[in-house]
């Protein structure tokens, strides 16, 4: 995620809904279509990602199309490093600071209404059972690709794995 984007994107939502409703000469028709905006703009990046605040099957079907995509990707030449080297510690991280505060953002604005707490519970389990199982999933996934360098692969990210 681009860290500069992410600062803007949060200081809008910051100044459309926690700021006072009339700012400077600004008038409320003005902030009723920058909150409306900042809505559609959260919409477009939930909908990115909205099988991570689903049912962990939901999240596992598309993680695992994801993975084998950039793995093929890797396999190709078209990507420098292969999934499994950065997978399961790069979900925790996505959780934490890309789904969990979106589906936090979705409910705050109540464009779901109580849909939103559904979404955020799942987001928050699906995280809390890939803490759990995504090491074995991972494993699960690379068995999947069929590669004779699976063993080898595995058998390094699981030294790697201990060592962090």
């Amino acid at each position: 995620m681009d860290v500069e984007l992410k600062g803007l994107r949060n200081a809008r939502w910051e100044k459309a809904f926690f700021q006072e409703e009339r700012v400077g000469n600004e008038s409320s028709t003005e902030n009723r279509n920058r909150k409306a905006t900042i809505v559609i703009e959260h919409l477009i990046q939930a909908s990115d990602v909205a099988h991570t605040m689903q049912h962990w099957n939901i999240y596992r079907k598309w993680n695992e199309r994801l993975f084998l995509e950039m793995a093929k990707a890797y396999d190709d030449g078209r990507a420098l490093k292969h999934p499994v080297d950065f997978w399961y510690k790069g979900e925790i991280g996505f959780f934490d600071f890309y789904i969990i505060p979106l589906a936090k953002k979705l409910k705050n604005c109540g464009v779901f209404g109580v849909s939103s707490d559904e979404y955020l519970n799942y987001a928050m389990k699906n995280r809390a059972e890939w803490e759990t199982r995504g090491q074995e999933v991972v494993i699960e996934m690379m068995e999947k690709l069929g590669k004779i360098s699976t063993t080898t692969r595995i058998k390094s990210w699981e030294k790697k794995m201990i060592a962090s």
